[in-house]
């Protein structure tokens, strides 16, 4: 998968093999046979270019990676402690890069009632709750 995901394309199994082959000695059927392994896993589509397949793989690494994590997350009876357990053993950068996922994904927040708006969300914004709405038409009132 690291091959795939590296190139971002389609690619064939004799391009894997070839790259592979500069770092160690691998037959051409075992790159195949892990290629078909993905696909019938659902890593990896394939599409058929003369008597060759073409592989490209379905979801990034990062999407990968995140699935991983909610798994393994998600074996946990806890899962407070297992993210406070998970925090601590990041690295500086790892935390870094955690609060800039968390300012990505967070909602917008609703902008501050000012001070002439106040109350609770649904009020009418000129009526004080613990106001008598009648004492508005009366002198001194609002």
């Amino acid at each position: 998968m690291t091959r795939v995901w590296k190139w971002n394309r389609p690619v064939t199994v004799r391009e894997v093999l070839e790259d592979l082959q500069k770092e160690r000695s691998i037959a051409y059927t075992t790159v195949m046979t892990v290629l078909d392994n993905l696909h019938q896993k659902g890593w990896v589509r394939r599409e058929s270019e003369g008597r060759a397949y073409r592989y490209e793989a379905v979801s990034t690494r990062a999407a990968y990676a995140a699935a991983l994590m909610n798994e393994a997350w998600s074996q946990s009876d806890n899962a407070a402690a297992a993210l406070v357990a998970f925090f601590g053993m990041m690295s500086e950068e790892q935390r870094q890069a955690l609060q800039d996922a968390m300012r990505i994904v967070q909602l917008p927040q609703s902008p501050e009632p000012d001070a002439d708006n106040a109350g609770t969300p649904g009020e009418k914004p000129d009526q004080n709750p613990d106001e008598n709405p009648a004492s508005r038409d009366q002198p001194g009132g609002r």
